[in-house]
């Protein structure tokens, strides 16, 4: 085989791999949805997060920690929350198209 064959045969399993995590995150999802349905759980029992006090004031996590990730690249899974410079997957691409869907 030569070197733009292998790069083909990588281009084609690099779709396929893109497409199957889809599929199984798309699966995920769901089972992750029925297992809130089935249960009741809440935002704050499964990520973490504080309810707001009796003042109303949240008590969420100070400035400078970290950010949940907003977008994902569907290929290899990496992750970016939005700030800062944009990554080379996501860098002058349609950002909703990598949105992270909770």
């Amino acid at each position: 085989m030569n070197l733009k064959e292998l790069l083909e045969q990588k281009a084609i399993l690099e779709q396929q791999i893109a497409t199957a995590r889809q599929a199984e995150l798309g699966n995920a999802i769901n089972q992750a949805k029925k297992l809130v349905e089935e249960y009741a759980l809440t935002p704050e029992q499964i990520f973490g997060i504080r309810p707001t006090s009796s003042t109303g004031a949240k008590k969420g996590p100070k400035a400078g920690g970290t950010v949940a990730p907003k977008y994902q690249d569907p290929v290899t899974g990496k992750t970016w929350t939005g700030r800062g410079i944009a990554p080379a997957w996501i860098k002058d691409k349609n950002k909703d198209d990598f949105l992270i869907k909770y």
